[in-house]
């Protein structure tokens, strides 16, 4: 075992959560308008979805936090292009895709809107 408690550290994803409190409604908006790979259903009104490897899971029981979830970035290499076909699918964004900062090497852009269950979600891309 020797250094591996000093050199432990977490560096990986598996599953992230996100509270609802209707899980076909959520299901629907997460497959069908964002189109996310759906994976599968399970008792008691769980969803599982794939987003290259890391899990998305829909959590009806965990329904009292819902509209209180952390920030969900999910990064697009065409912002405009994933805002304009989101758009079209009924997502209403808070405000058109905008420069958050200036690095050195590229720009970050995000754009925001809501869930149906007024979870916080973001797309995000770094423009060379």
């Amino acid at each position: 075992m020797g250094n591996s408690a000093e050199t432990f550290g977490l560096n990986q994803v598996g599953q992230i959560a996100v509270p609802v409190t209707d899980i076909k409604r959520a299901i629907a908006f997460y497959r069908d308008t964002l189109g996310m790979r759906f994976l599968f259903q399970a008792p008691p009104d769980l969803a599982f979805f794939d987003l290259s490897g890391v899990r998305l899971l829909l959590d009806g029981p965990a329904k009292a936090q819902a509209g209180n979830s952390s920030v969900i970035y999910y990064k697009v290499s065409d912002l405009q292009a994933a805002f304009t076909t989101l758009s079209e699918r009924g997502v209403q964004f808070e405000a058109e895709p905008h420069m958050i900062a200036k690095m050195p090497h590229h720009e970050l852009w995000m754009a925001f809107f809501h869930d149906p269950d007024k979870n916080l979600v973001a797309l995000m891309s770094e423009v060379r």
